[in-house]
């Protein structure tokens, strides 16, 4: 005898394929995020179109050889050695990472490991008021500041105009910078690797130095890239503290040009335009631009090189 179910069947309903309906502001979003990416790339191209085009007619008077390698700048009397500029900027650069680096990592650490929620949401709003200062009131505050306390209470000798005073405040400036993507990327750490290492017994101390920044590294290693990228292109601190005489030292009392103090000093200048001064802002330029997109190449590869993924 057949067992008939009594419970009838319900038809089924047709599934929603979602993946073919869109609406219809998708495709306008889709379209503005493409323009957006499409301008970004051609603002780019733009740029390098423009310092090749007026920068490298300047090597048809002077040497490849001799802007590379020559010790000597001065527009004014023919000497086109980038040399002098290019100690300035590694000078003042890696003063201001010597504070930088220390100070904003530690920042970082406190705020991911050691503070409480509550004191996290105010002290790191107030951390990255520093970004949003002025550069000109830094570069003031170097020159009118921090240069009579070096020489009041550490060296009698240093000159009005160094690179020791645009180092520390240049070092002040990007903190922000070294601090928040460090600290974010602390934070993106698992818990659960904190919890292992505290089972195991091991101090906070210890946890956040052997277990969170080992796990970070690449997020830190961006972030102190990122701060390098920033005193490299900064503009006005070394304008107006660290002086405008290209000088091929490692001193920091004496005064230095950066290569972006140059290019300030000379477009705001009379420069005729196709004179050799007015072409060795683009050269600068040029230089500058591919100094950062080496710095950019390189904080790529460690970041692929140290990056963890956790499932």
């Amino acid at each position: 005898m057949a067992v008939v179910d009594a419970a009838p069947s319900r038809p089924r309903r047709p599934v929603l394929d979602l993946s073919r309906r869109r609406r219809p502001g998708e495709a306008v979003i889709e379209g503005l995020l493409a323009l957006c990416g499409v301008l970004s790339v051609a603002t780019t191209v733009a740029i390098v179109f423009t310092l090749l085009r007026d920068g490298l007619s300047l090597f048809e008077e002077v040497g490849i050889g001799e802007f590379v390698f020559g010790t000597t700048w001065s527009p004014n009397s023919g000497d086109f050695g980038i040399l002098p500029l290019l100690a300035g900027t590694l000078l003042v650069s890696t003063i201001a990472l010597c504070v930088a680096v220390p100070l904003g990592l530690a920042a970082a650490t406190y705020l991911s490991e050691y503070a409480r929620p509550r004191v996290r949401r105010v002290l790191k709003p107030m951390l990255e008021v520093l970004a949003g200062v002025p550069t000109v009131v830094y570069g003031f505050f170097a020159l009118t500041v921090v240069t009579p306390l070096i020489k009041r209470t550490l060296f009698d000798q240093i000159g009005v105009y160094n690179a020791l005073a645009a180092g520390l405040v240049m070092g002040v400036m990007i903190i922000p910078t070294v601090a928040s993507v460090s600290e974010d990327a602390m934070r993106a750490v698992p818990q659960s690797l904190r919890e292992g290492a505290f089972g195991l017994g091991a101090g906070r101390r210890r946890v956040a130095v052997r277990v969170v920044i080992p796990a970070a590294l690449s997020g830190i290693a961006a972030g102190v890239i990122l701060g390098i990228s920033r005193a490299v292109g900064e503009t006005m601190i070394v304008a107006l503290a660290a002086g405008a005489t290209p000088n091929l030292t490692a001193n920091p009392l004496a005064s230095v040009q950066t290569m972006t103090g140059y290019i300030a000093q000379i477009a705001g200048g009379e420069s005729s335009r196709g004179s050799l001064q007015y072409k060795s802002i683009f050269v600068v330029g040029l230089a500058l631009f591919m100094l950062t997109l080496v710095l950019n190449l390189i904080s790529v590869q460690l970041v692929r090189r140290f990056r963890q993924v956790y499932q």
